[in-house]
């Protein structure tokens, strides 16, 4: 019999997705679930980029460019400007998704055993693209005590090797919520220019940002054009995670031409998504305001009724929509499953992402979990509510 490949054996699966045949199971079964498990946003997709594809005039659905559509492009960078980063069209590739855009990055830059030093907890998918490029993760751990900030830059500096060849962190960060400073931003920028690597930027969730701060991208920073590549996405932005549309950003001529070649690989990114996209960067103001606002409640609203529960240690996010709890369980592997198959109130239940599939060191994060706050207040009351009555019960 044909044998698998072994970078198809090592492929991590998804701590968020692995649930699934549970969370069916469950519903087969009568319960309902709160889905806590997943970053897929409530929020309606702003109208006008629903109505652009219904609009559209297409005789035939024909291939874009590969680097996306020039006038998509030329509209990404003037949204970008009204952020204060200045990047012409040329500096931009349209993606299916930033989980393409990441896999042009790593491929652009790294080769096989190469290392890429990243913050944990991290996106998990990390893993994934790692082990699809053949590269190595090498973690630098973050702290829930600290509310996981940046790890000291001596503890990165200890972790370069000459097989090291970027950095990567995702600003707010998912799964932490984190917001990195500027001042974080230019203590990596430095180490990058130091040591003559690669600082690599997931900022999707650039418009989640809470309590007055504000977001400052590696592209903002003055000196790093030859260090900074930038991953972005529409997907958390407008509430269009189907749309697959993301993008890569540098003004590293070289990074571009390289990952060109990647997507000219791929063909192009799908049409009717861009018409969408470029139609969704004409949402005014007021929609990401009244977003914000919402995100801010829910998130005071789970934190407040996770502190509530004797053992539970959580950090409070500073953006985007997730959070990380620590549980006083030793596996939440295994009490994840065990809430859908065995544990209900009143034929409700929960589905969590279990927190050590966001790590890369072994044994580091079982008692914890991810949660994405992308319910409403009343929901995640309940959630939280059926949380704590498991944890009186659940048995280790």
């Amino acid at each position: 019999m044909p044998t698998i490949s072994k970078k198809g054996q090592q492929m991590p699966q998804s701590p968020i997705r692995k649930l699934v045949p549970f969370a069916e199971q469950a519903v087969k079964n009568g319960k309902s679930i709160y889905y806590l498990n997943i970053g897929q946003p409530d929020i309606k997709t702003p109208e006008i980029a629903l109505q652009a594809v219904k609009d559209s005039n297409i005789d035939v659905l024909a291939y874009s460019r590969s680097e996306g559509s020039e006038n998509y492009r030329k509209k990404i960078s003037g949204y970008y400007k009204t952020h204060n980063i200045s990047v012409n069209h040329d500096d931009i590739i349209v993606t299916t998704g930033g989980s393409e855009a990441l896999l042009f990055a790593f491929g652009s830059i790294m080769d096989v055993d190469d290392e890429i030093i990243i913050p944990e907890p991290f996106y998990a998918n990390y893993n994934g693209f790692s082990t699809a490029s053949g590269v190595k993760v090498v973690p630098v751990i973050s702290k829930i005590e600290d509310n996981f900030a940046l790890p000291p830059i001596e503890e990165f500096e200890k972790l370069i090797s000459p097989k090291t060849k970027s950095i990567l962190i995702c600003n707010p960060g998912n799964p932490t919520g984190y917001l990195y400073s500027k001042e974080e931003i230019k203590k990596l920028a430095a180490i990058v220019k130091k040591h003559d690597l690669f600082l690599i930027a997931d900022e999707v969730y650039r418009e989640f940002v809470y309590d007055g701060n504000t977001h400052y991208s590696i592209m903002q920073e003055a000196g790093l054009d030859d260090y900074a590549i930038m991953i972005d996405s529409v997907s958390k932005r407008y509430s269009m995670c189907g749309a697959r549309i993301g993008c890569l950003v540098s003004k590293n001529k070289s990074v571009i031409q390289t990952a060109l070649k990647f997507a000219q690989a791929r063909l192009s990114p799908p049409t009717l998504a861009q018409i969408a996209s470029e139609a969704a960067l004409e949402t005014p103001q007021s929609y990401f305001d009244d977003v914000k606002e919402e995100y801010v409640d829910r998130r005071n609203t789970l934190i407040t009724e996770l502190q509530k529960i004797d053992g539970v240690k959580v950090a409070k996010p500073k953006g985007a929509f997730y959070c990380i709890a620590e549980l006083p369980v030793k596996n939440s592997d295994d009490f994840a499953q065990w809430l859908l198959e065995d544990f209900n109130v009143n034929g409700e239940t929960v589905m969590v992402a279990p927190a050590a599939g966001f790590y890369s060191t072994p044994g580091v994060g079982l008692n914890q979990i991810r949660i994405a706050y992308v319910l409403k207040k009343e929901s995640l009351i309940k959630a939280v509510n059926i949380l704590k009555e498991a944890l009186k019960v659940y048995k280790d």
